[in-house]
């Protein structure tokens, strides 16, 4: 279920909430502190812009919509929280595949 956030994403712009990685032991016993884990790449879209404007001013709609569980870029878009809680804006050109 997608969350509900106050943010409104312009043009190709999507909001992600990034899916909550809960392996904190390796399979050797060794815990791995929060600093050290890799960032998920993967999450579920919360917000999305209306589209890609073109050239003479024609909007392209996105390919991805609330509530599409998506894999992007792993040093993609940019941070932003609300509420307590982590959200990630990117570009549509930024999201490889929809799971």
């Amino acid at each position: 279920m997608a969350a509900k956030v106050k943010i409104k994403p312009l043009a190709d712009r999507i909001v992600i909430m990034p899916s909550e990685d809960e392996v904190s032991q390796t399979a050797g016993g060794i815990y791995i502190p929060d600093t050290a884990k890799e960032k998920p790449q993967t999450g579920e879209v919360v917000a999305a812009g209306p589209g890609r404007v073109t050239d003479d001013g024609t909007t392209v709609a996105l390919t991805v919509k609330v509530g599409d569980s998506v894999v992007y870029s792993k040093y993609a878009g940019t941070e932003y929280s609300e509420g307590g809680t982590d959200y990630l804006v990117v570009r549509e050109s930024d999201i490889l595949a929809t799971i």
